[in-house]
């Protein structure tokens, strides 16, 4: 009886390590209800550059992918050297899983992942990010993703110049539920066990603008 216990003991906190080893990495953003975005009076409108990119990594007990969605237009506005204002657009349609090869599995997860399941990029074709606050390090602004639009509050390294704005943030995690991807959630269904694909989503936004 013993042994089966310990037994027991052994695989469950192999599973725990596990899950806590594919665990996305980042700070958790700050999640609220979307705030008022106020008309920003700027000196300066940069243009969002080819090349920006949002990346992802989604995980579960199994393992992750990782992969990019590229940032189709926007612009960022400065006033006296700060960032004051601006707004981008995330192109779902773009996103590719970077983790796995061209007939490896790519092409059914990338496919999966833009399906209702998930992204339902058919009904959802773009993301949006409005920034309504910069201060001590961070960016505030309204996520518009799947029909719903929440505050988050990620860090972020902002370098402004004559030139333009350069945006590289850390990883940082939000929760894909709150924007209404449930599927695989051990938070909405039973029974999934290994299944259970992780609530926390990590992310990292690199844009710059010229």
């Amino acid at each position: 009886m013993k042994n089966v216990f310990f037994i027991s003991l052994i695989a469950l906190l192999g599973i725990m390590y596990t899950a806590c080893s594919n665990a996305p990495k980042g700070e958790k953003a700050v999640v609220n209800a979307a705030k008022e975005v106020k008309k920003a009076v700027a000196a300066s409108s940069f243009a969002v550059a080819p090349g920006s990119l949002v990346s992802w990594t989604g995980s579960k007990i199994a393992g992750k992918h990782m992969g990019t969605f590229a940032v189709s237009n926007g612009n960022v506005k400065v006033n006296n050297g700060k960032v004051v204002g601006g707004k981008f657009t995330i192109d779902m349609n773009s996103m590719v899983v970077t983790d796995l090869k061209a007939g490896e599995g790519k092409e059914d997860l990338e496919g999966h992942l833009k399906s209702a399941d998930f992204f339902n990029v058919a009904a959802n074709p773009t993301s949006t990010f409005t920034i309504t606050n910069v201060a001590n390090g961070s960016v505030t602004g309204n996520l518009t993703m799947m029909g719903v639009t929440k505050s988050i509050t990620f860090p972020a390294n902002i370098m402004v110049t004559d030139q333009g704005v350069k945006v590289e943030s850390s990883d940082f995690t939000i929760n894909r539920t709150d924007f209404g991807m449930k599927y695989g959630s051990a938070s909405f269904f039973d029974g999934l066990k290994d299944k259970a694909i992780n609530d926390e989503v990590s992310l990292k936004v690199s844009l710059s603008a010229k």
